[in-house]
């Protein structure tokens, strides 16, 4: 099921997220959902609160060329256990910031863990996009998002353009 994504500003969006104390049938439903949803709108990550699900759940697939197999991610309780001190600088976009981009300096390379959808603990280093992506989401679950790291014009700039959507969108319902 493609669920509701939330648009900035929203408290929830801030809030810290609750850790996930069993991987049950619902955590994995919240999952499908969101990787439906994350396809569908379409982006390369999402958090659980996004879908307004105050849950350490994220998921991700950042491949984007069409000839190649996706390789959707789904991450629970994740966590940066490594992160390199080379850095990188990505043009940063969020699917509850539409149509917004700001660069964003990022360690390079990060190495995560995780439970999966079977309980058991994973563990991955990611480097480009793939290591850009699995921070933007995990700052998700801590209540952070991309317009964190501007500067506050720019930022102030951004959440008046996102104020005004909702008020946009609000009115066509």
């Amino acid at each position: 099921m493609i669920r509701p994504i939330l648009i900035h500003p929203d408290p929830r969006l801030k809030k810290t997220c609750t850790p996930v104390d069993a991987v049950t049938p619902e955590v994995g439903q919240l999952a499908e959902d969101m990787l439906a949803t994350m396809y569908a709108a379409p982006g390369i990550g999402l958090a659980a609160p996004q879908v307004g699900v105050m849950s350490r759940v994220l998921v991700l697939d950042c491949i984007k060329d069409p000839a190649q197999s996706p390789r959707p991610l789904v991450m629970i309780n994740p966590v940066i256990s490594w992160a390199s001190e080379d850095v990188s600088i990505y043009d940063e976009g969020c699917l509850s910031i539409p149509d917004q981009y700001a660069e964003v300096t990022r360690p390079a390379m990060v190495r995560v863990e995780w439970l999966g959808l079977n309980g058991k603990k994973q563990e991955e280093e990611f480097d480009g996009l793939w290591a850009t992506c699995v921070q933007h989401e995990i700052d998700h679950l801590n209540g952070k998002l991309f317009i964190d790291y501007l500067g506050p014009l720019k930022r102030q700039l951004i959440t008046r353009k996102m104020e005004k959507l909702k008020r946009e969108m609000a009115r066509r319902d």
